[in-house]
Protein backbone atom coordinates (compact mmCIF):
# COMPACT_ATOMS: atom_id res chain seq x y z
CA UNK A 1 0.00 0.00 0.00
CA UNK A 2 2.61 2.17 0.88
CA UNK A 3 4.27 1.40 -2.40
CA UNK A 4 1.39 2.15 -4.12
CA UNK A 5 0.55 5.85 -2.38
CA UNK A 6 4.03 6.74 -3.16
CA UNK A 7 3.47 5.98 -7.07
CA UNK A 8 0.36 8.25 -6.92
CA UNK A 9 2.68 11.34 -5.16
CA UNK A 10 5.51 10.93 -7.74
CA UNK A 11 3.20 11.17 -10.79
CA UNK A 12 1.02 13.60 -8.79
CA UNK A 13 4.16 15.85 -8.71
CA UNK A 14 5.43 15.05 -12.41
CA UNK A 15 1.98 15.29 -13.99
CA UNK A 16 -0.48 17.22 -11.62
CA UNK A 17 -3.10 17.59 -14.43
CA UNK A 18 -4.19 14.22 -15.74
CA UNK A 19 -3.42 12.87 -12.32
CA UNK A 20 -6.25 15.23 -10.85
CA UNK A 21 -8.56 14.24 -14.04
CA UNK A 22 -7.51 10.80 -13.23
CA UNK A 23 -8.57 10.58 -9.51
CA UNK A 24 -11.37 12.72 -9.94
CA UNK A 25 -13.19 11.28 -12.19
CA UNK A 26 -12.39 8.38 -10.19
CA UNK A 27 -14.32 9.75 -7.22
CA UNK A 28 -16.91 10.87 -9.27
CA UNK A 29 -17.80 7.72 -11.03
CA UNK A 30 -17.00 5.45 -7.63
CA UNK A 31 -19.24 8.17 -5.97
CA UNK A 32 -22.55 7.84 -8.40
CA UNK A 33 -22.05 3.92 -8.18
CA UNK A 34 -22.16 4.35 -4.09
CA UNK A 35 -25.26 6.45 -4.08
CA UNK A 36 -27.21 3.81 -6.45
CA UNK A 37 -26.13 1.21 -4.40
CA UNK A 38 -27.41 3.22 -1.10
CA UNK A 39 -30.93 3.77 -3.24
CA UNK A 40 -30.80 -0.22 -3.29
CA UNK A 41 -31.62 -0.57 -6.41
CA UNK A 42 -29.62 -2.15 -8.99
CA UNK A 43 -26.46 -0.93 -10.52
CA UNK A 44 -27.22 1.22 -13.62
CA UNK A 45 -23.66 1.70 -15.42
CA UNK A 46 -24.92 3.75 -18.09
CA UNK A 47 -25.84 6.32 -15.57
CA UNK A 48 -22.04 5.26 -14.33
CA UNK A 49 -20.76 5.90 -17.38
CA UNK A 50 -22.42 9.27 -18.17
CA UNK A 51 -21.58 10.47 -14.83
CA UNK A 52 -17.59 9.66 -15.50
CA UNK A 53 -17.96 10.79 -19.21
CA UNK A 54 -18.94 14.19 -17.93
CA UNK A 55 -16.66 14.52 -14.78
CA UNK A 56 -13.49 13.31 -17.20
CA UNK A 57 -14.29 15.87 -19.79
CA UNK A 58 -15.46 18.90 -17.36
CA UNK A 59 -15.74 19.05 -14.25
CA UNK A 60 -11.93 17.76 -13.55
CA UNK A 61 -10.59 20.23 -15.78
CA UNK A 62 -12.50 22.84 -14.68
CA UNK A 63 -11.87 21.94 -11.03
CA UNK A 64 -8.14 22.10 -11.96
CA UNK A 65 -7.72 25.11 -13.85
CA UNK A 66 -10.10 27.49 -11.40
CA UNK A 67 -8.57 26.02 -8.13
CA UNK A 68 -5.06 27.19 -9.60
CA UNK A 69 -6.51 30.73 -10.96
CA UNK A 70 -7.78 31.28 -7.47
CA UNK A 71 -4.29 30.18 -5.97
CA UNK A 72 -2.30 32.82 -8.05
CA UNK A 73 -4.91 35.57 -7.33
CA UNK A 74 -5.33 35.10 -3.76
CA UNK A 75 -2.01 33.28 -2.87
CA UNK A 76 -1.41 32.41 0.65
CA UNK A 77 -3.03 30.28 3.78
CA UNK A 78 -4.35 33.31 5.69
CA UNK A 79 -7.49 33.08 7.44
CA UNK A 80 -8.90 35.65 5.38
CA UNK A 81 -7.40 34.93 2.77
CA UNK A 82 -8.97 31.30 2.71
CA UNK A 83 -12.56 32.59 3.57
CA UNK A 84 -11.95 35.52 0.09
CA UNK A 85 -11.29 31.98 -1.88
CA UNK A 86 -13.85 29.81 -0.20
CA UNK A 87 -16.22 33.12 -1.15
CA UNK A 88 -15.19 33.36 -4.60
CA UNK A 89 -15.34 29.47 -5.26
CA UNK A 90 -18.96 29.31 -3.47
CA UNK A 91 -20.35 32.21 -6.09
CA UNK A 92 -18.50 31.60 -9.06
CA UNK A 93 -17.19 28.46 -9.32
CA UNK A 94 -19.69 25.87 -7.69
CA UNK A 95 -22.45 27.86 -10.08
CA UNK A 96 -20.62 27.41 -12.84
CA UNK A 97 -19.68 23.49 -12.32
CA UNK A 98 -23.69 22.49 -10.87
CA UNK A 99 -25.38 23.94 -13.91
CA UNK A 100 -22.60 22.15 -16.40
CA UNK A 101 -23.60 18.66 -14.26
CA UNK A 102 -27.07 19.13 -14.63
CA UNK A 103 -27.26 20.43 -18.55
CA UNK A 104 -24.44 18.00 -19.47
CA UNK A 105 -26.54 15.01 -18.33
CA UNK A 106 -29.42 15.90 -19.45
CA UNK A 107 -27.48 16.03 -22.58
CA UNK A 108 -26.03 12.77 -22.33
CA UNK A 109 -29.34 11.67 -21.66
CA UNK A 110 -30.50 12.53 -24.51
CA UNK A 111 -33.24 14.41 -22.99
CA UNK A 112 -35.23 17.24 -25.23
CA UNK A 113 -34.85 20.28 -22.82
CA UNK A 114 -31.16 19.93 -21.60
CA UNK A 115 -32.14 22.58 -19.29
CA UNK A 116 -35.34 21.90 -17.56
CA UNK A 117 -33.21 19.71 -14.76
CA UNK A 118 -30.72 23.08 -14.41
CA UNK A 119 -34.16 25.32 -14.17
CA UNK A 120 -35.92 23.03 -11.36
CA UNK A 121 -32.98 21.59 -9.45
CA UNK A 122 -30.32 24.30 -9.14
CA UNK A 123 -31.09 26.47 -6.90
CA UNK A 124 -32.65 23.77 -4.08
CA UNK A 125 -29.23 21.63 -4.47
CA UNK A 126 -26.51 25.11 -4.43
CA UNK A 127 -28.61 25.93 -1.19
CA UNK A 128 -28.07 22.74 0.77
CA UNK A 129 -24.61 22.16 -0.82
CA UNK A 130 -23.50 25.71 0.29
CA UNK A 131 -25.27 25.21 4.07
CA UNK A 132 -23.55 21.82 4.45
CA UNK A 133 -20.20 23.12 2.69
CA UNK A 134 -20.13 26.28 4.69
CA UNK A 135 -21.34 24.26 8.22
CA UNK A 136 -18.55 21.38 7.83
CA UNK A 137 -16.03 24.10 7.16
CA UNK A 138 -16.93 25.99 10.14
CA UNK A 139 -17.12 23.09 12.52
Amino acid sequence: MAGWWRALARAAQRHPWPTNVLLYTSLYSAGDALQQRLRGGPADWRQTRRVATLAVTFHANFNYVWLRLLERALPGRAPRTVLAKVLCDQTLGWPVALSTFYVGMSFLQGDEDIFLDLKQKFWNTYKISNTVFLYCRLV
